[in-house]
This record gives structure tokens, sequence and C-alpha cells, in this order.
């Protein structure tokens, strides 16, 4: 059946395209070149590194300000996209971006890599030098993937960064990682999950490039920390903010649902990506919990934060589970069709593929653009966009072109998608 949807004020009076399935790996791919396709024309800075800044047209509007996450998610982009489609340009971009995370956001001499930098004429000015485990997560993400590319340089840099978080953010006792230092790495009384989030995901990665198994024993151990232990102190549900021992800051950023790192209340989206993440460790490490885990935290989303009335996850919920934030973020939506499909083929329920398309259904109509590419990063909560920004720093469509590789990868048939390349390689 084909699935279509009728556009709205976000996409404006641009007819949205039938698709025949969402399932397809024909059309996942084709997502996936089209989103390049957006970025191609104006991403790479022969200076150094990549523009950070598109508006919806695709056009550049900061031409200076470098953020360590999009420098980390390009080189995660280029790397997938040369595994996947083998065209040489995506891994010299790879390599480009890599030499820029060596280059201009390492300090060599606080030994640590800075937040936020202005780079003019190929010169580096910090603006932001404050040291976070969730740069630190990208920066290990960037290296194993780029090593899994084939980049030879960038396998001893998985070692070295897991040391550097190592050294200066792993609380022991704890079993989970420290948030945030000052320049000089004077580390904060603030503990959050979502770094170690995306530590969990990054250490999965250097686990795949190397197959070394610290980096998977690490991957267990902060995942069952957040997702179990945390967790039941937080009503089942993973919680964003801690206290330096690790009991729950049920107020940190109280006004603040809408913060980009450090929002307020549960967030729906990140009950998924853990979700998700338990399903990749699951592939290396198949422990009882693991599946019931990830299909609580997916189903405690999906009753909580989908919108009935316009479709769509919303940004986040309190403890009393009333919508705290209704805004619909790009990255939600992107993260939770990646883990219905992930739990379709695990368990074979349809019911999962079911929210799987109707995800796609919902973000087809309303996040991608279909006259520029790309997805729209945030709409209201009845899907109007609020600027022509469509990708700031920390975008990149990382999430996006992330979770199609991910289906394509772990839930279609078995060699539904070799299928699909080698038919497009051959027209």
């Amino acid at each position: 059946m084909t699935q279509s949807a009728t556009p709205n004020s976000a996409n404006g009076a641009v007819a949205v395209p039938p698709v025949a399935s969402f399932r397809s790996p024909e059309f996942l791919l084709s997502h996936i070149q089209d989103t390049l396709r957006f970025y191609a024309p104006n991403v790479l800075d022969p200076s150094g590194g990549f523009f950070h800044f598109f508006r919806d047209d695709g056009s550049v509007y900061d031409k200076t300000t470098r953020h360590l996450v999009s420098s980390c998610r390009y080189v995660f982009n280029y790397a997938m996209a040369y595994r996947q489609f083998g065209d040489p340009r995506h891994l010299e971009y790879a390599r480009h971006g890599l030499r820029f995370l060596r280059d201009a956001h390492w300090d060599a001499q606080q030994e640590g890599y800075d937040w936020e930098i202005e780079w003019r004429d190929g010169k580096k000015r910090t603006l932001d030098a404050t040291r976070h485990c969730y740069g630190l997560a990208f920066l290990l993400l960037a290296y194993s993937h780029a090593a899994m590319a084939g980049i030879e340089e960038a396998k001893p840099m998985i070692g070295a960064t897991f040391e550097l978080m190592e050294h200066r953010f792993w609380d022991a006792a704890a079993g989970l990682y420290a948030d945030e230092a000052s320049p000089e790495w004077r580390v904060s009384s603030y503990r959050g999950q979502n770094a170690n989030m995306h530590t969990t995901e990054a250490l999965l990665a250097a686990h795949e490039a190397t197959s070394h198994l610290v980096y998977l024993d690490r991957a267990e151990r902060v995942a069952s920390n957040i997702t179990l232990r945390q967790a039941k102190l937080s009503q089942g549900l993973v919680w964003e903010h801690f206290h330096a021992d690790w009991s729950v800051d049920w107020h940190y950023n109280e006004e603040d649902s809408s913060n980009i790192f450090r929002p307020w209340g549960f967030q729906p989206g990140h009950q998924t990506e853990w979700a998700k993440l338990l399903l990749i460790l699951e592939r290396y490490r198949p422990l009882p919990w693991l599946l019931p885990r990830a299909i609580e935290l997916f189903d405690a989303a999906m009753a909580h934060a989908w919108d009935e009335d316009h479709g769509g996850l919303y940004y986040g919920f309190g403890p009393d589970g009333t919508v705290c934030d209704h805004d619909k973020y790009f990255w939600v939506q992107a993260e939770t069709f990646a883990t219905a499909a992930l739990l379709g083929r695990r368990t074979g329920n349809e019911r999962f593929w079911d929210w799987y398309d109707e995800i796609w259904r919902y973000s087809w109509a309303h996040f991608v653009d279909h006259k520029y590419g790309a997805w729209y990063r945030i709409l209201t909560c009845d899907n109007r966009k609020y600027s022509d920004e469509k990708s700031p720093a920390g975008k990149t469509d990382y999430h996006t072109m992330g979770a199609c590789y991910e289906v394509l990868a772990h839930a279609l048939p078995d060699g539904a998608t070799a299928a699909a390349v080698s038919a497009e390689q051959a027209k």
C-alpha cells in the first residue's frame, strides 16, 4: 500500500512524494543520498573542517563557528557513507574531518578538546574550552567509525580517547562517567545520563572497530547502571540529571525543558535511544534482561509522548506524566523509528513495525524537506517550523542518516539491503 500524507505549513506548498514502503531498502538508501546531497554543495571548508550552520535552502549562515559535536558527527556521516556507497570523496571528507579534530579542536597544552571554536582564515580562536564527556563520546564514535572505514590513523585514537575519558571522567565507584570539567580539568558536581548514553553508543562502536572486550565490558556496565540501577530511582525510566553522588536531581533546569543538551523532564527520545543501544549490546552479549528492558523503555515513550492529534513524539514529559515540552524534534522521531524496526526484527511482533511505519509517515509528511532535502530540526506541536535554520551546530543529520543505516543493516530481511545496493550499482 502506498503511504502518503498531506503537506502542511512545514512543507509549504511542496507535494509530499508517495512512498510504496518505508521498509524498502531502496527507499532508505535513496533518503540517505538525498540528505547527503543537501549538504554536499556547501559543507566542505577547504581551510579546515566543515561548515556547521545551514538554512533550509542549504546556504551557510555562520561560516566561522565550529562545535565539537558537529565536527565529530560529520566524520561519522562520511565514514558511514563511504562504507555504504563506496564514494572515495566521502572517505576524503572523513579524513578531512579527522584532521580538523586534531589540528583545531585539540588543546595540546591542556590535553583536551575545545567545545566551541572560531575558525577564520585557517586560524583557531577558542570560544569555549569546557571539557565535556559528551564531546569525548562523539570523538570516540568518530574515531571508531573512521577506523571501520579503513582510515588507519584513526585506530590509535580510539584507545587514546578512551584513556582520556578514563583519566578525566570515569567514576569507578559509581560505574558511570562524570559530565563536564573546566578547561583545566576541574570536574563539576553535575552528573547526567546523556553523556553516559552516547558514551555507550561510542563504546559499542569501539568494540566493533577493534573487537577489544574492554569496550564491550564498559558498555554493558554503563548501560546496566543507567537503565536498571539509576532508573529504579526514577519510576523505572531514564531521568536526565543527578547530583554528584548519583542521587536524582528532580529540579535541575526545571524552568528549561527545551535545553539542547540538558533538558528537564523525561526525554522520550532518550528512552527509545537507550532501547536501541540495549538491542545493539545484545548482539554481542545476549543477556536476558536486555530485550525486556528495551521493550519497556520503548513502550513507555510511546505511551507518554505520542501526539494522537498531530502525530509525532513530544520532546519531554514530567514525573507526573504531563507533557512539559510539546515541540517535535527531528532526532526523537529518527531514533524511535530505528528502535521500532530493531524491535520488530528481534521479536517478530508486527506492532513494532506498525509504529515504524507510523513514525515514518509522520516524519515524511512534516519533517523531511521535499524541496531542498534533509530534515527540519524542530516543529511546533501542530507541525509548523520555527525558523529557516534547518541545521545549526550539533545537527548534521547524524541521527536521521544513522537511523536509516541501522535499519538497513540490522532490521530488514537478510540480504535485502545487499540486493538493493547491487541493483543500484548495476544501473
